[in-house]
């Protein structure tokens, strides 16, 4: 399952890189609009993953169990979960994304780009609750090629949309920053459609278009028990970003602007993790459902290896080529060197972020993920106490934020490995004699 999703993380990074050159073109200010309004995709990203977990472990585990008709009573109840929530993004997204951009910084240039950036940014933010619900019950069954083929197509649109609507290419009307927030709506708009219709046309051996759609509280519980864990974690991720930019705010726009390009490289290059990642919770979980103990742990054994080689290599990478990477989209010298420091010390994340993303996946898959939130509130805990201590410094520094941040992603995976291996002791006991 992971080689096809890291196809698709591959496209996604490849569009990461477009979108980030096209961009940085118009200015630091612009780089540093988009990336600070780009954040509350982590808040929209906590929600979905809370329905894409919740809705993964439940459907995987009753696929595994041959309970077919509960499996797609979950899929009818991720989709009614998920246009609600869309729904609710629309109207808290318009009506607050202000106040919250006017919280970041205080340069109204880049206040003002910002808000075009998510006024045309938000219609695909809401959509990507509906295909989150097709995409995470596709994936609960093992089925990932439609839905790889359907990212791939998404992505490839909004890296033809993004030169013509950033920079007018063909047209001689380009849209800035609005045209970037256009591009990313109209492919998601794209993507849900194909979804949509490949169910329409197909026929599932599990999962079948429903019927009737009826509200069921008990399963939107369900869902929401086993997803709001996963999806605080990326609320945990918004918070921590958000505070990154509010305490960077006062070294200037060419600080944040680094601290932006550097973080969606960084992104971009450890989607071949996620995508090992992202496959983990739904093999675990069939497994699991099955009483295939022995199979969970060997999953959770491989898939940490596999992760291993790939953040090894990135790590190398970062290192050795951080200055060229930054260089790709920006020739300010001062956002140079503030993103070269950045990548080289955030880098060393890479082999801690192994132990957090394995660790993540076998949570999702054995249906419980407070364990996997808790060791999420301890790293932004324990980067916030410190470093809003050293902002009251006369020698307060970027590159003391960077360590800081380094330091919490390396403890947050030594708890999570501890809190697996006991998780896994406690879920598979009871299953050795069946394994």
């Amino acid at each position: 399952m992971a080689l096809p999703m890291m196809v698709g993380m591959f496209v996604q990074s490849l569009y990461l890189f477009v979108d980030l050159y096209f961009v940085s073109d118009l200015g630091a200010e612009a780089i540093a609009a988009v990336s600070a309004a780009s954040n509350l995709t982590m808040l929209i990203m906590a929600l979905t993953q809370m329905l894409n977990v919740g809705c993964v472990a439940l459907i995987a585990r009753y696929t595994g169990a041959r309970e077919h008709q509960n499996a797609n009573i979950v899929f009818q109840q991720a989709m009614l979960m998920g246009l609600a929530l869309a729904l609710l993004t629309l109207v808290l997204g318009f009506g607050l994304s202000g106040l919250y951009i006017q919280l970041l910084t205080a340069d109204p240039v880049v206040h003002q780009q910002a808000q075009q950036f998510l006024q045309a940014y938000l219609p695909g933010l809401a959509l990507m609750f509906v295909s989150t619900a097709i995409a995470a019950a596709l994936r609960a069954v093992g089925v990932v090629k439609p839905t790889m083929q359907v990212q791939l197509i998404t992505v490839l649109l909004n890296i033809v949309l993004a030169p013509v609507l950033i920079a007018g290419w063909g047209t001689g009307y380009p849209l800035g920053v609005f045209g970037a927030g256009l591009a990313s709506s109209i492919s998601v708009t794209v993507g849900v459609l194909l979804l949509w219709g490949y169910f329409l046309k197909s026929d599932h051996s599990v999962l079948q278009v429903p019927k009737q759609w009826r509200f069921d509280g008990k399963v939107w519980r369900q869902i929401t028990a086993i997803g709001v864990p996963a999806g605080g974690e990326f609320a945990l991720m918004f918070i921590f970003t958000a505070f990154v930019y509010w305490v960077i705010q006062d070294f200037g726009t060419a600080t944040q602007a680094a601290f932006g390009i550097g973080n969606r490289i960084l992104q971009a290059i450890m989607m071949p993790a996620m995508a090992i990642s992202f496959a983990l919770p739904a093999i675990v979980g069939q497994n699991f459902g099955a009483g295939q103990s022995l199979r969970v742990r060997q999953s959770f054994r491989i898939g940490m290896q596999q992760m291993a080689w790939v953040m090894g290599l990135l790590f190398i990478l970062s290192q050795l080529m951080a200055h060229s990477l930054m260089a790709l989209f920006s020739d300010d010298p001062l956002v140079l060197a503030e993103g070269e420091l950045f990548m080289r010390i955030i880098s060393l994340n890479c082999l801690s972020v192994v132990l957090v993303f394995s660790c993540s996946g076998v949570f999702q898959g054995l249906g419980n993920t407070w364990p996997s939130l808790a060791s999420s509130f301890l790293r932004v805990f324990v980067f916030i106490l410190p470093v809003l201590w050293l902002s009251g410094r006369s020698d307060f520094s970027p590159a003391m934020v960077w360590y800081c941040s380094a330091a919490s992603v390396l403890l947050q995976g030594l708890c999570s490995c501890y809190l697996v291996r006991w998780q896994m002791r406690s879920k598979l006991t009871g299953l050795q004699a069946v394994a």
